[in-house]
């Protein structure tokens, strides 16, 4: 940690808000990814951020220097998107007569595009949609663990740390990760 945000985490936690404001500033992206990268859907990526903030805003003072502040903010970023993930399985209810809508938007935005016919627009969403059905399928900690490398590029040492385990239990987390993810997508893979 640079003796510049060893100074701003000092005075963040004395209350002072601007210096807390450039932690934020300083992070939000990468917090925002992490969200985004595990939940999948904008709006419940943007709640993950909030909530991410508001608990290293209350839990500031026990930030005790012992690690990266960045590493310790992005544990919180991933125990909350593991515990509010754990907290949707438990209360989802779907009715057999929801419909699922797609955002016109978006599809009029590809075919507008005149680099994608409309067959490479449809198979793209498709797969898309296969594999953020697969990546939901996963244990919480397998799932972050795999969009933290392949998603967001962290290395294996880095998720460790955020993580908070050792480099070999991320290793297995990948491992069984990439397995099942290749069981599930191999018809789609196979096209």
């Amino acid at each position: 940690m640079t003796e510049s945000e060893i100074k701003l985490v000092k005075k963040a936690q004395e209350g002072d808000m601007k210096a807390f404001e450039q932690l934020i500033y300083k992070y939000d992206r990468q917090v925002l990814n992490i969200a985004y990268s595990f939940k999948n859907d904008e709006d419940e990526a943007k709640d993950v951020y909030q909530e991410v903030f508001i608990r290293v805003f209350k839990g500031l003072n026990s930030f005790q220097f012992k690690s990266e502040f960045s590493t310790w903010l992005f544990r919180i970023a991933t125990n909350v998107c593991i515990t509010l993930n754990t907290q949707k399985k438990k209360h989802i209810i779907e009715s057999l007569d929801t419909e699922i809508e797609e955002s016109d938007e978006k599809v009029s935005d590809y075919i507008a595009s005149e680099d994608f016919k409309t067959d490479e627009v449809v198979l793209n969403n498709e797969t898309k949609r296969c594999i953020t059905e697969a990546l939901d399928t996963l244990p919480a900690q397998q799932k972050l663990a795999f969009t933290l490398k392949h998603y967001n590029e962290y290395k294996i040492k880095e998720i460790a740390k955020i993580m908070n385990c050792n480099e070999g239990t991320v290793k297995r987390y990948l491992f069984n990760a990439t397995h099942r993810l290749r069981t599930i997508l191999q018809p789609v893979l196979q096209n």
